[in-house]
């Protein structure tokens, strides 16, 4: 029965989108390790290979799973930053971990450093203070990202596609305060051409980035509905991964 009821809100958000795509998908009541990278990297569009014999940051940080009756959830064999979802042998999708060490993001330290919160500090997510500034650190980055890929995305597309950020949620990613965000491009004939979903945190150390997409031929599910269908699961994967991890910068 859930399942089909999930299916039904997809039909629905499908056949809604073309008039009312900004207000209706994604809904947020209540997506490897680089060495170096800017605060603000587009989702990648392209699957990288990588050898299975490197283990998948998943597997450290993935906690209790849910998934639609039938699917199954759990860290990829081909690729060390992704996380499967598949149903009955066949992927219907992948969930994408990056993780940014913030000692080689200049940008991101600029936006720790205007928040008020001393590059190298130990975080101490007891303290409300603290979790206020780290927040307000969090929606700069994630208001960098937008800008940076709606840039990129309105070079591919120039007018045929529009693109809606969705207004940034404050959330819990384990027992570190976080941000969900998203971004949804609208054909101009109608339909949806791309839909994102990220989700970000930072333990003191580093930048945790998790996100998955829609997007014909690249993105990280092939189908807007099992997207759909699986997106409450995403958000209760997010909100028990297994952070902040042993040896973060975190207070014990």
């Amino acid at each position: 029965m859930l399942r089909v009821y999930h299916l039904l809100i997809g039909a629905f958000l499908l056949i809604s989108l073309p008039v009312g795509a900004k207000f209706i998908l994604p809904q947020f009541s209540d997506n490897k390790i680089a060495t170096t990278t800017p605060s603000v990297t587009p989702p990648s569009t392209t699957s990288t290979k990588t050898s299975v014999k490197a283990e998948n940051i998943w597997q450290k940080v993935l906690s209790k799973t849910t998934a639609p009756n039938g699917w199954e959830v759990k860290p990829c064999q081909d690729n060390v930053a992704l996380l499967c979802v598949s149903e009955q042998g066949e992927r219907l999708g992948t969930v994408e971990i990056v993780v940014y060490p913030v000692n080689n993001n200049p940008e991101f330290q600029k936006h720790l450093t205007a928040s008020g919160i001393p590059l190298g500090s130990q975080a101490d997510y007891q303290n409300q203070e603290y979790q206020a500034k780290v927040i307000k650190v969090l929606q700069a980055w994630v208001a960098d990202f937008n800008t940076s890929f709606v840039k990129n995305r309105q070079g591919v597309y120039g007018n045929k596609v529009v693109f809606s950020t969705y207004p940034p949620q404050q959330v819990k990613i384990g027992k570190l305060p976080g941000i969900r965000y998203g971004l949804v491009g609208i054909k101009s004939e109608g339909g949806v051409e791309e839909q994102h979903i990220g989700h970000v945190t930072y333990d003191g150390a580093k930048l945790y980035v998790v996100t998955t997409s829609f997007a014909p031929g690249t993105g990280k599910f092939a189908k807007l509905e099992n997207l759909a269908i699986f997106q409450p699961y995403l958000y209760a994967i997010a909100e028990n991964l297994n952070l902040p991890m042993k040896g973060s910068g975190t207070k014990p």
